[in-house]
Parts: C-alpha cells; sequence; structure tokens
C-alpha cells in the first residue's frame, strides 16, 4: 500500500503489466489526419503522429501507453525518420500533433540533438502541438518554440484535481506543479491543453462527471485554452485489478456525455472528450451509434447537443 491508502506502488503496477507490443525505432507506431475544432472555432484537419520512443519514467496507475514503448532511448535522427515516413503517406493537413506516449521533452525520449531536425519538417504547419509532464517543462520547450515556424502547443496531463486521487495515480506531481508549468509556458506564449480523466480511482463512486468538469474549471482558471477529457479505462493489468476490487469503475457513456455537456457550458475554452475506444461503453446497440456520433459533433461544434433518446435509459443496460 502507497501513502495514499491506495493498495499498489509501482512495483505492483509494473509486475501487472502484460507484454509490450514490438515496434521499430525507426517507424512511428500509427500516424492518422482527423478534424479538430482549433482555437478560432474553425474545424481544421490535424496530423496525428505516434512516435515510437523510450517509455516514460512515470509509472502512472492507469496508463497503457506504455504498450507501444521501447526500453531504450532511440538513436539520433530516428524521430525525424519517423515523421517524414508518418508525413510522406498523410494526406494534407493544417496542423500537426507529434504525441509520442510520453514526454517530448525527456531527453530520453526525443534527443534534444534533433530539435531542429524535427522543426524543419514541421515548418508547413500553422500549428504544433505536443505532449509533456508538467514537471519536465522547462527551458528547454521555449529552445524549442524558438526553432518553430509556427505557434507550439504543449498537452500536459492533469488527470484530475481531487488530490488523493491524483496522489494515486503515482503521476508524481502536485496541483502546485501543474499550475507552475502553465504558468512558465502561457508566459512564453505557448498554448495549453490539459487532458483530465473521468472517473479515476479513488474518486467517490457518483463524483466521477463533479470532480472531472472542476479539474476542467481549473485548468481554464489557469490559463489552459482547451481540455481533452478521457474515460479511464482498463487494460495495463493493474486497473482490472482494481476493478475487481472494486477501487475502479469505467465511467457510462451518460456520464461521459455529461462531462462534455457541463465542460463546455463553462464556456471558459475548448473541451472535448476523447473518442478513442469509447465505442467499449456503448451497452445499446439501438442509440449507441447515435451518441457516439452526438459526442463526436459537440467536439466538432463546440455546442451542446440535443440528446439522443431511447427507451434504454428507462430500463437497465443491455
Amino acid at each position: 500500500m502507497n501513502d495514499t491508502g491506495m493498495p499498489v506502488s509501482t512495483p505492483d503496477i509494473l509486475a501487472a503489466r502484460p507484454p509490450r507490443n514490438i515496434v521499430d525505432p525507426q517507424r512511428p507506431y500509427a500516424f492518422l489526419v482527423e478534424p479538430e475544432c482549433d482555437d478560432r472555432r474553425r474545424v481544421v484537419d490535424v496530423a496525428t503522429v505516434f512516435l515510437t520512443n523510450r517509455e516514460c519514467p512515470f509509472r502512472c496507475l492507469m496508463c497503457d501507453l506504455w504498450k507501444n514503448t521501447l526500453r531504450e532511448r532511440v538513436p539520433p535522427g530516428a524521430i525525424p525518420r519517423q515523421i517524414d515516413y508518418a508525413l510522406a503517406r498523410l494526406g494534407p493537413a493544417r496542423q500537426i500533433k507529434l504525441y509520442n506516449s510520453g514526454n517530448f521533452f525527456d531527453p530520453q525520449a526525443i534527443p534534444r540533438a534533433d530539435y531542429p531536425a524535427i522543426a524543419s519538417r514541421l515548418r508547413d504547419f500553422e500549428r504544433v502541438i505536443v505532449e509533456n509532464h508538467p514537471r519536465l517543462c522547462s527551458d528547454h520547450c521555449l529552445r524549442f518554440q524558438q526553432l518553430l515556424a509556427a505557434p507550439l502547443e504543449i498537452a500536459l496531463g492533469l488527470e484530475t484535481v481531487h488530490t488523493a486521487a491524483l496522489r494515486a495515480l503515482n503521476k508524481q506531481m502536485t496541483l502546485e506543479d501543474f499550475a507552475r508549468a502553465v504558468e512558465l509556458l502561457t508566459s512564453h506564449d505557448i498554448a495549453v491543453r490539459a487532458f483530465v480523466l473521468l472517473n479515476p480511482p479513488l474518486v467517490p463512486p457518483g463524483a466521477g462527471v463533479q470532480w472531472a468538469v472542476r479539474s476542467v474549471e481549473y485548468a481554464f482558471s489557469l490559463g489552459a485554452t482547451c481540455c481533452s477529457i478521457i474515460a479511464t479505462r482498463p487494460g495495463n493489468g493493474i486497473m482490472e485489478r482494481l476493478e475487481r476490487e472494486g477501487l475502479f469503475r469505467q465511467p457510462a457513456l451518460e456520464e461521459l456525455e455529461q462531462a462534455l455537456a457541463d465542460g463546455l457550458a463553462l464556456g471558459r475554452g475548448r473541451a472535448f472528450v476523447d473518442l478513442w475506444d469509447v465505442a467499449r461503453l456503448v451497452r445499446c446497440n439501438r442509440c449507441g451509434p447515435a451518441r457516439l456520433e452526438r459526442l463526436r459533433q459537440m467536439n466538432l461544434t463546440q455546442q451542446v447537443l440535443p440528446d439522443v433518446p431511447c427507451s434504454c435509459r428507462q430500463r437497465p443496460a443491455e
């Protein structure tokens, strides 16, 4: 048991893991183009390149992104080659996300000597978005920004403002760490988006939406311009154990719908739900596809759309 009262530790998290996937250090493990509502409320195509690199040093309780990472640092030049590989196979896009299952400014993940070569590949995009741990935000973010021809945006995992739950996530970060990172970045004209979890472990039953929306509001209050709400999921071994023990419950689809509606109602910035693998939350084949499409349209329009009616809401889920 760790000092949060959660009966798991870093060794427990590592021991529960299933095998990781085999990935190539010279290739991104995935890439795609998808629409997103940008900061000017335009729907633009965004290229996302999922870079292959060394695993994040923070062993977060809920994380399953390590499955597509390496145990060692990639050689110099590998990350620019991965970007070249993806861009040669993707359609046109106005913005680009370089996501790397961890922290862009971790030198064991993205070699700093590659920053100029990376920046040169991004000169035709109007915005560059990367992800990073709040505690790894430093002058290196500013140096990379100076190499770019376009504005830089950094996505930070806030996860939750429920302090006991945040400690239990093993993220090794406090709310003060997050606030300091946002202040550093925004004071240098680097935009911030925040990742927020819906129903992380230790959030009281029935309070998941409330805490997710409070977390979104907190991120906006600090200066984040965009928040992405993620339905906490199993899939890394330890989360399945916590689910069996009653310490974690996946959110219902209606909770995700409500969290997005409430986040949009704040009127403080763009609010999204992460739609990756959200189909797992569908319990009714009659309304499920339409409800997922409603979420997608709410992401794009930044408006709360009418509910999808269905008789399943008046009886137990199928």
